[in-house]
């Protein structure tokens, strides 16, 4: 018996009041590094000149691996900066075509 994955792609739309850039930012740095430890990838980065707003294209090998990244404690753990930069998050599940 084979055990199958489903990859799975997320576009995240971030939009973040002046003053919460640098917490958004400070929060992405200790975040991101950790994407690969749960078989995630930033596929793609995108930011607006005044850094108000960043997109992320991000894919996980299966929905179980995304789960896995979004409940890891060292997550939680920075939370607070992302409550502090007051950015709106939109996260999309998307698909390639």
């Amino acid at each position: 018996m084979s055990y199958q994955t489903t990859p799975v792609t997320f576009v995240l739309i971030a939009r973040i009041p002046p003053a919460g850039v640098d917490a958004f930012r400070a929060y992405e740095d200790a975040v991101l590094p950790l994407l690969p430890e749960f078989n995630g990838s930033l596929e793609g980065r995108l930011r607006n000149p005044d850094g108000t707003i960043e997109i992320h294209i991000v894919s996980f090998t299966s929905e179980a691996d995304f789960q896995n990244y979004r409940n890891d404690p060292r997550r939680a753990a920075h939370a607070r900066l992302l409550e502090k930069s007051s950015a709106k998050l939109e996260l999309l599940p998307m698909a390639n075509v």
